[in-house]
Parts: structure tokens; C-alpha cells; sequence
């Protein structure tokens, strides 16, 4: 065991940042660099999963409420709450900073994953899941409930990927099943399709050979 991690990591990648990693280890700086390296390895693994979703999820909840509104820009006459219209100003603005003429799909792309899983929570049961939302997920014949706390769960390990944070701590196997399974409600071929590619579970699989030394990590 050694309790001393290498000076530029500390330097390069903060002792906050790392201290997270050193817990996690039991003091073990060797197995916390390790952890470190697996964390990117596996969170990138992730990410295309995870794509698949973001863009399934908004692109299905998009085209039912312009079906439902009779227009794209949907936004400007929906009964969005508070929240909802701070992340379409939000989204406007940061699109009016790039481009010189915001479309309804650069306010699509540039929509957040929290805004279109906050469109299922319970405050819009009435004006979008009832009426409109639940044709989003044709495959799907549950509570809206459960699938809101899926999807915001999904967000959460979402932000933590895209943000560089600790993911090793959570069920990840878990995880990837449900981000599966969310992506089979919105579309059985791109849930069929895109396992094919994923290799997180290869990266699952391969976390105590990196935490031991017997592979390094590969990201």
C-alpha cells in the first residue's frame, strides 16, 4: 500500500478532486490513481448509451407536443411552469449568442435532458402526460410515475459522466439496464441496435483487473 499519489496528479487534477478517489481506496494511493483512471474509462462507456436516450427521449417528447399544439415551437403557447420557461429562455439566449437565427430544432438540441424528463414529473400530469406525453412511449404501459424517477435518475448519472464526477459508487450495472430498458418504451429498434456497440459491460467486467494493476485502464 502506498499513501503517497504522484505530484502532478495533484497538481494537473486537485487533492479535492482526489480525495474522493483516496476514501474510496481505504488510503490506497495506487488503487485511487487506478479508480481515477477506471472512473473516465467506464463513465466513457456510458456515454454512448446514454446518447441513444437524450436524443430519443427529446425527439419523441418533441414531435407529440408539436402533434399535440399544431406548431414547433410548442414552447410559446404550452403550459410550461416556472421552471420550464426559465430553461426555454435559458436555451433561447444561449442559442441567440451562436446563431444568428434560432430554429425550433436548435431550441430542441439545445434543451436540457432535465427540462424533457421534468416534462413527465407530476406538476404536468394533467397538461402533458394525460393528454399527449404517454404516445411518446409507445412501448411503455406503466405508472408515469416510475418511469419520471428512471429518467431522473438517468439525468443525475448523465450530469456526473458530462461533468468529469465520481460514478464508480453507483449500481452501474443497474444503471446501464435501465438505460436500456427507457430507451425499449421510445424505440425497440434503436434499443436492439445499439447494444451491439456498447461496451460497457466489458468495462464492468474488467474493474478489478485495472484496481489490481492487471490491465491498465484504456479511455
Amino acid at each position: 500500500m502506498t499513501n503517497r499519489l504522484p505530484a502532478w496528479m495533484l497538481r494537473d487534477l486537485s487533492l479535492p478532486r482526489l480525495r474522493r478517489y483516496i476514501r474510496a481506496a481505504h488510503g490506497d494511493a495506487r488503487t485511487a490513481e487506478r479508480l481515477y483512471w477506471w472512473n473516465i474509462e467506464v463513465s466513457a462507456a456510458l456515454l454512448g448509451s446514454l446518447h441513444c436516450l437524450e436524443l430519443a427521449l427529446r425527439n419523441a417528447v418533441h414531435s407529440a407536443l408539436v402533434r399535440h399544439h399544431g406548431r414547433p415551437d410548442w414552447w410559446t403557447v404550452a403550459p410550461l411552469n416556472e421552471r420550464g420557461r426559465r430553461l426555454v429562455e435559458d436555451a433561447r439566449r444561449s442559442c441567440g449568442r451562436r446563431l444568428r437565427r434560432t430554429t425550433p430544432d436548435d431550441m430542441v438540441a439545445e434543451l436540457t435532458f432535465g427540462f424533457w424528463t421534468s416534462l413527465l414529473s407530476s406538476g404536468y400530469d394533467r397538461d402533458f402526460w394525460v393528454p399527449v406525453l404517454h404516445t411518446a412511449f409507445p412501448h411503455y404501459r406503466g405508472r408515469r410515475d416510475r418511469l419520471y424517477r428512471d429518467l431522473t435518475s438517468l439525468v443525475l448519472l448523465r450530469n456526473r459522466v458530462m461533468h468529469h464526477e465520481p460514478v464508480h459508487h453507483r449500481h452501474l450495472a443497474a444503471d446501464h439496464d435501465t438505460i436500456y430498458r427507457v430507451l425499449g418504451y421510445l424505440s425497440l429498434e434503436l434499443a436492439k441496435e445499439a447494444p451491439a456497440m456498447d461496451r460497457f459491460s466489458t468495462v464492468l467486467a474488467g474493474r478489478a483487473d485495472v484496481l489490481g494493476g492487471a490491465r491498465p485502464p484504456q479511455f
